[in-house]
């Protein structure tokens, strides 16, 4: 499998990171430039497996990866710069650029609060500039594969949509015959005799940038490769967009000079064999999207050395079995997926992310029996577990690391990155931790023997600190998982969120511009009705409407959100869990007022008030499925004697609701002026209804009239 993957998208200026992928590090690669547009006098390295690739010119280029397998082929589509997204700067990092703040898995217990909402995204740089968004459905319509395109203009665009454009490529990788593929404006056919086993189509809109990419793949029902014969695969029966009898002007006019794939100059693979032909019968999979358990779960971080009290209560052998005998309150509580602080062997540090073997559990948790244990009651409950995968640095402790530390002959020494000093590289000046090399295969084929390990004993993984590791490592990773389990879920750390982290690499993504928002708003210097920027904000640096995120308030890096904003401010907080677009997640003791961030949780001295209030909302938004995954969100037009109270509807299909938040410490009324509504709130089955208006302490649900 050592082809680098799907062809890429990307902007003269920007740079991309090339590898191959399940590398040998006892093997030789070779980059090589096939072809590149006229005006690029680009030139690679010579023998070095991993490349930064950075287009000079736009147009399409074709290089090749000499490996021991084959040559391998990669399309790079590139832009002219004044079309990248602004501010975008994605290196061979991943953009990490875009983070320069607190990420969260080391910082000291000292640091809280707030810091890591400074990079959220709220006011950053990064993203946005009139971006587009897109969508592809895809279906089978006769004897034809069929990708159409639903492309968005920018929310605060004046470009008739249009006007937007659409380019098309078909992966290198699938056995297709180019030369049948016809394109039309929005739309892609490829006969299905001239396919082989699969093909995947990729395409972005252009505007005043380009969107994040999508993608359909088709494959062939008899072939195992890219999904099983169980039905993980997402078949869709008819995903014909809405709005598409428009045609889009040619996409080379538009972003100067590149080839479609329907370009003879860019067929890149093999005609299909003459066993290519097998079943004309094929699944439809949407790629990028995320599992379908994923966005009707509600998420619970677990502290793993905090969450079942102090050590002296608890009676079970080891820690797992602790954390177990909390399964039944979990799913009393309405959780159904759980999200653990990492679990394996560190350098004893509580919160866990300085790890010293990527391969064993922590041994003051217990060892992989215990943990695979565990995994197996969480599910007998019907919940989900996350592992909490840390790529980006070994600990200092980590033997690798000590052998190699000023030892520039130890066979480790590459496996890191180094400053000129010879201390390592790290963020944010770290101490306890050091940055892998990522242009070593050695290190890669540790990390992906790793992920192989607890793939197997998990159903996906919070990846800490994603922006902190490459691009191509991730879409590496991604395809590695869901070759073999569709439903795996993969969710990304990265402070401020980025867009482009939806381009085959993440499922789901921690909302850091909705955390930072709560937090203004719980503390009174923003007006409530900053939370619905926060969620337009989605859209507008670039997220497809098919990206999933997880809401939050608080979690193990943060101050509680009850110390930093107080009492009524916390209780609309959850309101706001429950009632906005996404995915909820609790932190552990979240629902009990705790106050102590990473203190041993004080099961005895819960405050009732938080648990009931938790466990109603949790009800409610389970009884009302406008207020999930799917349902809609719209502004109305409301009326407040308070600038601390904000209201919204929720909708899906006949069924609509107004859920009202309130931060502030005394009672708001609001008037609804457009929508009406039973008074009778939802949450508490009590009219709310005053002659002023509408009467809410914290949270209120109504349904409309």
């Amino acid at each position: 499998m050592e082809h680098p993957g799907p062809p890429r998208f990307v902007a003269v200026g920007d740079a991309i990171e090339l590898a191959p992928r399940d590398p040998d590090p006892t093997e030789t690669y070779a980059w090589h430039l096939r072809a590149a547009p006229v005006d690029s006098t680009i030139e690679l390295p010579d023998d070095e497996p991993v490349v930064e690739f950075a287009p000079d010119a736009p147009g399409t280029y074709e290089l090749e990866l000499d490996a021991s397998d084959r040559r391998h082929r990669l399309t790079v589509r590139a832009f002219p710069g004044d079309l990248a997204p602004a501010g975008r700067g994605v290196g061979a990092s991943g953009g990490s650029g875009l983070s320069g703040y607190q990420s969260g898995s080391a910082r000291t217990s000292g640091e809280s609060g707030g810091v890591s909402g400074s990079g959220s995204g709220t006011h950053s740089e990064g993203g946005g500039g009139g971006r587009p968004r897109l969508q592809l459905h895809g279906d089978v319509e006769g004897t034809e594969l069929v990708v159409r395109a639903d492309p968005q203009p920018h929310p605060d665009s004046d470009a008739d949509r249009d006007d937007v454009v659409v380019e098309f490529l078909v992966d290198d990788r699938d056995d297709v015959d180019r030369d049948q593929i016809a394109i039309e404006g929005w739309e892609l056919r490829i006969p299905t005799s001239v396919v082989g086993d699969r093909v995947r189509v990729h395409a972005v809109a252009v505007e005043e940038s380009y969107s994040v990419p999508d993608t359909i793949e088709f494959a062939r029902e008899t072939v195992p490769d890219g999904g099983d014969a169980q039905g993980r695969m997402v078949t869709v029966p008819d995903a014909s967009a809405e709005g598409q009898g428009s045609e889009a002007s040619d996409a080379d006019a538009a972003s100067d000079g590149g080839h479609t794939a329907a370009d003879p100059e860019s067929a890149t693979g093999d005609a299909p064999g003459d066993d290519a032909a097998g079943s004309d019968a094929f699944e439809v999979v949407r790629t990028n999207d995320p599992p379908a358990w994923s966005t009707d779960v509600t998420l619970y971080e677990i502290y793993v050395r905090g969450f079942a009290g102090p050590p002296e209560d608890q009676q079970a052998d080891t820690v797992f079995a602790a954390i177990e005998e909390r399964l039944d309150y979990l799913e009393s509580l309405g959780v159904d997926c759980l999200w653990l602080t990492p679990v394996l062997q560190n350098d004893h540090a509580p919160h866990g992310y300085n790890i010293t073997d990527f391969f064993s559990i922590a041994e003051d948790l217990g060892d992989r029996e215990d943990y695979e244990q565990f995994v197996e009651a969480a599910h007998d409950h019907g919940m989900k577990v996350l592992f909490d995968l840390v790529m980006n640095h070994s600990a200092r402790d980590h033997p690798f690391y000590q052998d190699a530390y000023r030892n520039p002959d130890s066979a480790y020494y590459d496996w890191y990155d180094w400053k000129d000093d010879g201390e390592p590289e790290t963020y944010f000046e770290w101490e306890y931790i050091a940055n892998w090399n990522f242009s070593n295969l050695a290190v890669r084929r540790h990390l992906l023997d790793a992920v192989d390990t607890w793939f197997e004993i998990a159903d996906g993984f919070r990846c800490d600190m994603a922006w902190a590791v490459p691009d191509s490592f991730w879409r590496e990773l991604r395809d590695r998982v869901k070759s073999r389990d569709r439903d795996f879920l993969l969710l990304d750390e990265t402070i401020p969120y980025i867009a482009d982290f939806h381009d085959g690499m993440f499922d789901m993504h921690f909302d850091t511009t909705l955390y930072f928002t709560l937090r203004q708003v719980g503390r009174g210097d923003e007006p409530a009705s900053a939370i619905l920027d926060a969620i337009d904000q989605r859209a507008e640096v670039g997220f497809p409407p098919h990206a999933a995120f997880m809401l939050y308030i608080e979690n193990h890096d943060e101050t509680r959100y009850v110390v930093e904003c107080g009492d009524d401010a916390a209780m609309a907080a959850a309101g706001a869990l429950v009632t906005l677009p996404g995915v909820p997640m609790l932190y552990g003791g979240q629902e009990l007022g705790q106050r102590g961030r990473r203190d041993a949780l004080a099961w005895d001295h819960a405050r009732e008030a938080f648990h009931e209030h938790y466990e109603r909302l949790l009800e409610v938004r389970e009884e009302i499925p406008a207020l999930g995954y799917d349902g809609d969100l719209k502004r109305v037009d409301y009326g407040t004697d308070s600038d601390r109270a904000v209201a919204f509807e929720r909708s899906l299909d006949d069924e609509a609701y107004v859920c009202v938040l309130n931060f502030g410490e005394s009672t708001a009324t609001v008037t609804l002026d457009t929508v009406s509504v039973d008074p009778t709130d939802a949450i508490t089955g009590e009219s709310l209804a005053t002659d002023e208006g509408l009467a809410v302490d914290d949270v209120a649900v109504f349904p409309v009239a």
